[in-house]
């Protein structure tokens, strides 16, 4: 496992406390997992996704990431509607080991933006892996 000075971080993100990342996108939101989280997890090998369409409330989870040491669900850091999911990861999921953020897992409508601003920055995020 990474050391924390190891761990990569996208410093225009927003994190959650159960390690998820969001990048404004226009009208949308992407949603991925940390560095950390795919770290903590070890090599992926499922990705369970939600429907286009689907709508969820902040903190609801909305699909899973299984690896050959657990199953970790995944909980949307702002409520919205799922208007597109990275159907790469269907057939690859070992693209989140890769690149946690190039690879994100979907994009939302975000039912309140304002929602955002109650999100991690990264030097929070950081404090909190230090913690």
């Amino acid at each position: 496992m990474k050391e924390l000075n190891e761990l990569i971080f996208g410093e225009n993100l927003r994190y959650t406390e159960d390690h998820e990342w969001v990048e404004t996108a226009g009208e949308t939101l992407k949603v991925g997992v940390s560095d950390y989280a795919q770290d903590q997890m070890g090599d992926i090998v499922y990705v369970e996704l939600p429907e286009v369409g689907d709508t969820f409330e902040k903190g609801e989870e909305f699909g899973s990431l299984e690896s050959v040491k657990a199953v970790s669900e995944l909980y949307l850091p702002m409520g919205g509607e799922i208007v597109a999911v990275n159907e790469a990861l269907g057939d690859e999921p070992e693209l989140i080991n890769q690149d946690p953020y190039a690879n994100w897992i979907v994009e939302i409508k975000a039912s309140d933006i304002s929602e955002l601003e109650q999100l991690l920055q990264v030097d929070a995020y950081r404090d909190l892996l230090k913690g």
